[in-house]
């Protein structure tokens, strides 16, 4: 009977381990355009999160979420200085215990921009503050368009690539502001719906997260990630992207409480600064390599920080949602 209190309690830790055996057992399941064709789900899960979002959210909030400027020059900072800085200072090292490729492909990793759906996602379950994560994930895979080909340029010699800013805008609003602004239309008619039945609506980013893991996982099973190289490099790169992982998730809550940043703003920092995004690496990694050869290499860092990311973070989304009771949703 314990047993099964304890799992119904952590029902989402237990999900994320079931989701990555399951990924390992059957791969082509999960993989994106499988059976299940999780890249169509997990896309509409995410509009339906920023959906649920634009209801959940008070003008009022919105309006204190886009003000907070402090919140915003610590995400950016951390994503676009503190990551760089990582490979200023490490890439020698590096480059000395990895291959060449591998080693750039760490460069390639501290370049890249946040994630916006699980960044959002995350702080969400947190109980976080959204209107800023919101903001600071759309801004930063913005930004990531310029700043990311200019750090591949500047770190491993690499030609800037010829991405469209306003195509990436358009995607971006599309996927996050759409929804969200039909949740804030519509917000007047189920608001009262929403918190009637909030348990259930409270669920919903949990759930997208485990599909996303799940898919994830799957993906780089199907693409042999774990297979292409040896066990020792494999591990000694997982065990980097950890280190790097625990060393950013340590100094954004340190850095967020000598600012005296209140607890929802902590959390939004952490998600957002801590990520990134493996849906804008991979099409700009082939804009920015081209055909080279060793492109399964230099993506072999953001392939592995990603679902390492993903568990890890879940699991500190689910202890901050622990430290908060239920409340009314704004009015």
């Amino acid at each position: 009977m314990k047993v099964i209190s304890v799992i119904k309690k952590e029902w989402f830790l237990v999900g994320m381990v079931l989701a990555i055996l399951l990924a390992a057992l059957f791969p082509n399941v999960g993989k994106s355009d499988g059976v299940l064709h999780l890249d169509i789900v997990t896309t509409l899960g995410i509009a339906l999160i920023f959906f649920l979002h634009g209801i959940g959210l008070s003008p009022s909030a919105i309006k204190q979420g886009l003000k907070n400027w402090r919140l915003h020059i610590l995400v950016q900072c951390m994503t676009f200085v503190a990551y760089p800085l990582l490979w200023l200072i490490f890439g020698h090292g590096l480059q000395a215990i990895f291959p060449a490729a591998l080693a750039f492909g760490f460069s390639y990793l501290f370049a890249l921009p946040s994630t916006i759906s699980s960044s959002v996602a995350m702080t969400s379950v947190a109980k976080g503050n959204i209107p800023g994560a919101i903001f600071n994930a759309s801004l930063s895979s913005v930004l990531g368009v310029i700043i990311t080909p200019f750090f591949v340029q500047i770190f491993m010699g690499a030609s800037s690539a010829n991405v469209q800013i306003l195509a990436t805008i358009i995607a971006i609003a599309k996927m996050l502001l759409l929804p969200m602004i039909v949740g804030q239309l519509v917000r007047p008619i189920l608001i009262h719906f929403m918190e009637r039945h909030k348990s259930v609506v409270n669920k919903v980013d949990k759930v997208v997260i485990l599909l996303i893991v799940f898919n994830a996982f799957s993906n780089s099973v199907v693409q042999h990630i774990w297979s292409n190289f040896s066990v020792f490099t494999l591990v000694l790169a997982m065990i980097v992207c950890t280190i790097v992982l625990l060393a950013i998730a340590t100094l954004i809550p340190w850095l967020s409480r000598k600012l005296n940043f209140n607890t929802e703003d902590e959390i939004s920092a952490l998600f957002c600064g801590t990520k990134k995004s493996l849906a804008a690496g991979v099409p700009m990694a082939k804009v920015i390599f081209g055909t080279n050869p060793h492109l399964g290499m230099i993506l072999l860092p953001i392939m592995l920080y990603h679902p390492i990311q993903i568990f890890y973070c879940a699991v500190l989304a689910n202890r901050y949602a622990a430290r908060f009771n239920s409340a009314p949703l704004p009015k």
